[in-house]
């Protein structure tokens, strides 16, 4: 039977961002199961008038959806759905916000390898020392209990040495400005983190310590590979079922 984007009675999205409030009512239905794998998505013009916005609007939203790995489209028959993201991240955020903590992502990914990759070539002893501080206390930071912000708050102290040693403070900046919506992405990925196995917190340390290591190697090209291969794997970790990576 052909399923109808009104199935969930939900209301007309009226934010700003319509894109991320579509995002994330077509999300909420998907990790609910209302949507499963393999099932087509009504069209573009049923969305349009279930939710009251433009295509352009819808056609923004699907294509996250699209680049989240969560649908496919397929010429001449629709969009369907790939797969389920963890059932958790409702429990850890708010659907609508997703999108906005995944473009925070992106934004990070555009940065934050480069400032790897002169950190590895700039880092002073004093900035290489605050480094592995930092990487100390994430590490510690894994024993805290559930609900605890501490390894939040260590993961993004990590990131932001890194940056400050990259020699160029506009990076450590910007990431000060991102600082509100980066605490809440991790405070989301470490809620995932603790609901998923020994294996999956190993991976993720393992992550920050190639950074780390690549940076006091002097590999400008390891430490921004590094940086690089743990943010996609980050963002890849919001919307995957856990232990896949």
């Amino acid at each position: 039977m052909r399923k109808t984007i009104e199935g969930a009675g939900l209301e007309p999205a009226r934010a700003p961002r319509l894109g991320d409030r579509l995002y994330g009512r077509i999300l909420e239905q998907i990790i609910s199961g209302h949507f499963q794998a393999g099932d087509k998505l009504p069209s573009e013009s049923q969305i349009c008038q279930a939710f009251g916005v433009s295509r352009p609007t819808v056609r923004e939203a699907l294509t996250r959806l699209h680049a989240d790995g969560l649908v496919t489209t397929r010429r001449g028959s629709g969009t369907f759905v790939l797969r389920r993201p963890p059932g958790q991240l409702a429990t850890l955020a708010e659907a609508s916000d997703v999108a906005g903590l995944l473009r925070c992502m992106e934004v990070r990914m555009a940065l934050e390898d480069r400032a790897a990759g002169l950190a590895a070539r700039r880092r002073t002893p004093r900035q290489m020392e605050a480094v592995l501080r930092a990487l100390d206390a994430l590490r510690a930071s894994f024993g805290e209990a559930a609900g605890a912000l501490a390894p939040a708050r260590a993961d993004y102290a990590f990131h932001h040495a890194v940056a400050s040693a990259s020699g160029n403070a506009l990076f450590a900046g910007m990431l000060e400005m991102l600082h509100g919506t980066m605490l809440r992405a991790m405070d989301v990925s470490h809620g995932m983190r603790r609901a998923g196995s020994a294996e999956w917190s190993r991976r993720i340390m393992e992550e920050h310590e190639a950074v780390a290591d690549a940076i006091r190697r002097q590999d400008a090209e390891g430490a921004s590979l590094a940086m690089r291969h743990h943010l996609y794997h980050a963002r890849r970790r919001v919307t995957e079922e856990r232990g896949e990576g």
